[in-house]
């Protein structure tokens, strides 16, 4: 469709584009990054053929860009520039109208019921067709975006140039606005050329992105590849972490404040901040804490202050338990978008807790266990599935710099400690007879500090792993041993 041949050039006799190739395939969405002065613009406007290059060639459909006349050349590519402090003296309608020139064989004369028909759309599609009659001067920016949007859609292009499309709109508009596209090329084969400052929307919509970095391509791949950490750290001088989208395999970045670093001072999760009754036991934690958990309210990853592990009877009814226990949060005055909450049926005077340190790091663990529905997963298809509220539950307080390769191997660390724990207390499933793995409804958290030293790992034998894995053991052993003293009276 597109074939840019080592492009160079510039303004002024300057080369702020440098040696610059690559191809554009039909239907693709094609994004430009790169940090300000790169020369993201200077490449848009040589491809549109409005701004010269001193060196190499651009061919359109395998002839070169230069052979096209400007109508022929408007049949092909439509560009949408940054219009959004222009105000032209027409109305919406007239400017949309002004995308079919192109294919007018004369100055509106040859005006046509199918020329209407894509103007009315266009407006539709871009949502602009409710003000079609007000001036360009009365519109907000992001309304006039969206105009110029239009315009350019009726232009009916095979290949799109936009220059930071989804500037001045907000956050509705530049989905619809992206959605769109994305739905142009792939119903429509439109091929679009886009230059992106939002590297998340960049990564989530387009197919291949091209990273300029001082006028040369740094790489030009798909998105996972180029949003990799170190690069976009290397090319716009900035702290950034990569993460995945949580819904559609797209990479995302982001940024990390400066006053995190002033904020990092070592703090040690202990008993101090645990308060514990007959009705719930509570952790709060004085700062947000990185979670990975499977309670009742806040599971998945996230930040959580407030940490509420709540007592239940064991025939509590579980239909709607996460509406349920929503509501017991906020009636004892919790805030469920800050809290991790679970349910046992454990009495929780048998509670365990214990805080283990090293010089650099502590782990307080704590757990509240009892073995009434214990399960042995390796015979769990002879178990008939039943709702019931949790037995064992383990919470682990991190005071460290957890990564996420650290956080997953807690919870296998922790699992497999609490399995010996069931082990040498030779807790049996009832139903099979054999030792149980754990219980039909074991729930486990996972936080951190974000703070202090570096914990990259966190398998049995290394020393995150060490301290897990013994606070675990030791306190499933107490928490169990404690319930069956109980139960015994």
């Amino acid at each position: 469709m597109l074939s840019v041949q080592q492009i160079t050039g510039g303004y002024t006799g300057e080369s702020v584009i440098k040696n610059v190739s690559f191809e554009l395939e039909k239907g693709e969405l094609f994004g430009i990054l790169g940090p300000n002065g790169s020369g993201k613009t200077t490449l848009l406007k040589m491809l549109s053929g409005i701004l010269p290059f001193s060196s190499g060639e651009v061919l359109l459909k395998g002839k070169s860009l230069s052979d096209y006349s400007t109508k022929e050349l408007a049949k092909i590519i439509a560009v949408l520039s940054q219009h959004s402090n222009q105000s032209f003296s027409y109305t919406v309608r007239e400017t949309v109208s002004l995308g079919r020139y192109a294919h007018q064989k004369g100055w509106f004369h040859s005006w046509s019921q199918e020329d209407e028909r894509i103007v009315k759309q266009a407006m539709e599609q871009t949502g602009v067709e409710l003000f079609e009659s007000h001036y360009l001067h009365e519109l907000s920016g992001g309304e006039r975006q969206r105009v110029f949007l239009a315009q350019a859609l009726a232009q009916e292009p095979e290949i799109l140039l936009l220059d930071e499309p989804t500037n001045h709109l907000d956050l509705s508009f530049q989905k619809d606005l992206l959605d769109l596209l994305k739905s142009w090329t792939k119903n429509r084969g439109l091929t679009v050329v886009s230059i992106f400052h939002d590297l998340n929307l960049a990564g989530l919509y387009c197919d291949r992105l091209l990273l300029l970095e001082k006028g040369e391509i740094n790489i030009n791949d798909t998105p996972n590849e180029v949003l990799r950490e170190d690069r976009i750290r290397g090319v716009y001088k900035t702290k950034i972490e990569k993460h995945p989208h949580p819904k559609v395999p797209a990479p995302q970045m982001v940024l990390l404040p400066e006053d995190l670093a002033r904020d990092q001072e070592r703090l040690c999760l202990d008993e101090s901040f645990l308060e514990l009754s007959d009705e719930h036991v509570v952790f709060r934690s004085p700062i947000p804490l990185r979670t990975m958990s499977s309670g009742v309210v806040g599971s998945g990853t996230g930040w959580h202050q407030l940490f509420v592990n709540r007592h239940v009877d064991k025939n509590y009814d579980c239909i709607d338990h996460r509406k349920e226990m929503v509501e017991y949060l906020k009636a004892h005055g919790f805030e469920s978008g800050e809290t991790v909450g679970m349910m046992t049926a454990v009495m929780l005077q048998d509670v365990s807790f214990q805080l283990y340190r090293d010089e650099s790091f502590a782990a307080f663990v704590i757990v509240t266990a009892g073995v009434g529905n214990a399960v042995d997963a390796a015979k769990a298809n002879e178990h008939v599935f039943q709702l019931q509220p949790g037995t064992i539950n383990t919470w682990v307080f991190v005071s460290g710099d957890m990564t996420e390769e650290a956080i997953i191997q807690s919870i296998m660390t922790a699992t497999e400690a609490k399995v010996k724990a069931l082990q040498d207390l030779e807790v049996k499933d009832p139903v099979t007879g054999t030792i149980a793995t754990g219980t039909s409804t074991d729930s486990i958290l996972i936080a951190s500090t974000q703070r202090g030293q570096k914990l990259e790992y966190a398998g049995t034998i290394t020393p995150l792993g060490k301290m897990i894995g013994k606070g675990v053991y030791e306190c499933t052993r107490e928490a169990i041993q404690k319930s069956r003293k109980r139960v015994k009276k």
